[in-house]
């Protein structure tokens, strides 16, 4: 790998640096930190995981890997390593890895068979995820190692996309029933209380929670299609932030918690998927990826 590809795909910590405009005082500089994400094509259905630069550019390739699959990437919160789910051929789930931020260096999660969304807690000690008992999903947590794995749900729902509170105390996931829709719930896990964040009869999913301390899910409207909202934690103040008619998807926040990366596009396999980013507001939407692939499941790294 080139230096400038490994530029692009691990920056460094601090941006460099300078003195702030007519004082002679130093300022730190934030680097453009990357996007990593899945990929796959029609020609080519296995995935892989690349990252880019928000900025643009091509994307670089981090895992080779034509026999199996790799999907749904969780940035650790220092950026040195990025857990995903690995599955092999005839749909046989191997469970959580986590790799370099450049690929290589990959470690299997144990006890982690059948997982899947792991999402790396903010003190870089614990995975959560989502796995199979029975034929229900409900979320886990376990050391990066594999180790103290506890179950924090028991419900008759199916369970999805744990995504972290920015203190580490919370989790929020995506709660399906047997009815077909889903909503979003907030976990406590010092008691494993829950509570609701968003309302019965919706359609909610892929949530992402900011250091900002809001919530960005994605949501089947009365339009039809998937579109981007935001709430607290608390479930107030929910509102639309997109609103193509297009599927948008799995959002990502980026560290500063004033954008956003998304997937739009998928209604099936002929259809590509793009990345996309906008402001927190709905405005200033540009795309990111133009190939005819189909790019999901971003994440941003903090």
């Amino acid at each position: 790998m080139s230096a400038a590809a490994l530029a692009v795909v691990v920056p460094p910590t601090l941006g460099a640096a300078a003195p702030a405009a007519g004082t002679g005082a130093v300022r730190v500089v934030a680097p453009d930190r990357p996007i990593v994400f899945a990929r796959y094509s029609t020609a080519a259905p296995v995935e892989d995981l690349y990252a880019i630069a928000p900025t643009g550019g091509a994307p670089v390739k981090l895992t080779h890997t034509p026999a199996v699959s790799d999907v749904m990437p969780s940035w650790s919160p220092d950026g040195e390593r990025v857990a995903f789910l690995r599955y092999g051929s005839g749909g046989a789930v191997d469970g959580i890895w986590t790799m370099k931020s450049t690929g290589g260096g990959l470690k299997a999660v144990p006890g982690s068979k059948g997982a899947s969304e792991p999402a790396w807690s903010p003190d870089g000690k614990r995975i959560a995820y989502s796995r199979p008992v029975g034929t229900q999903r409900e979320i886990y947590v376990a050391g990066v190692d594999g180790t103290s794995a506890t179950r924090l749900t028991h419900t008759a729902g199916d369970e999805f996309r744990p995504t972290w509170s920015p203190d580490g105390k919370q989790l929020a996931f995506s709660r399906a029933d047997a009815s077909g829709t889903s909503r979003l719930m907030r976990l406590q896990l010092s008691t494993l209380a829950q509570s609701p964040v968003t309302g019965p009869g919706t359609h909610d999913g892929t949530p992402d929670w900011s250091r900002g301390n809001r919530i960005v899910f994605s949501r089947v409207d009365a339009t039809g299609f998937a579109h981007l909202y935001v709430v607290r934690p608390d479930g107030s103040g929910a509102h639309r932030i997109t609103s193509a008619r297009a599927n948008d998807t799995y959002p990502s926040w980026s560290p500063d918690g004033r954008r956003l990366v998304f997937t739009r596009g998928g209604t099936d396999d002929a259809d590509p998927q793009h990345l996309f980013l906008v402001r927190a507001d709905g405005t200033a939407l540009t795309q990111l990826t133009k190939a005819g692939t189909h790019d999901l499941q971003a994440d941003w790294r903090p």
